[in-house]
């Protein structure tokens, strides 16, 4: 009987070293290769994210100074002139286009963010003031010509 437990207790070190080595949990390398590779990915992606939301909103903008571009073209059409705005106004609701509240409004810029200015009724600019979307005005002239201004 004694050499039956000699071997069992014999077994038992090995046996209880194996356990201990699969409930250890992660290596210290194993973990640095996932933060290393967590932080790769994070630092490739995040300045993607951020570029394409900035494309997004210019995009967004360039879309609603188009249409409001194409609303004064018609009013030229029928008038010989642009409507004259001394000073800034509103693009909504104003008398020369059909444009109503929330028309213009989008996930970056809502209907205030839209103002057409034109003395003479010969050129007009079209802005779209932003916050912080774009870092600076999107502007639109008669042309079609679309620049950053702070108009």
């Amino acid at each position: 009987m004694t050499i039956t437990t000699k071997r069992q207790n014999s077994r038992l070190p090995s046996v209880r070293a194996n356990v201990s080595r699969l409930i250890s949990g992660f290596s210290l390398v194993e973990l640095l290769i996932v933060v290393a590779v967590t932080s790769l990915s994070a630092a490739v992606t995040v300045p993607i994210y951020s570029t394409n939301i900035t494309k997004a909103a210019q995009t967004e903008a360039d879309v609603n100074l188009g249409s409001i571009r194409t609303e004064l073209r018609i009013y030229y059409g029928n008038n010989n002139q642009y409507p004259i705005a001394e000073s800034p106004a509103l693009v909504i609701d104003a008398a020369w286009n059909d444009i109503g509240e929330g028309q213009l409004s989008g996930k970056y810029f809502d209907d205030a963010a839209y103002t057409y200015l034109s003395s003479e009724g010969v050129e007009f600019t079209i802005v779209c003031s932003t916050k912080d979307e774009l870092g600076s005005n999107r502007v639109i002239d008669e042309t079609g010509t679309l620049s950053w201004g702070n108009q």
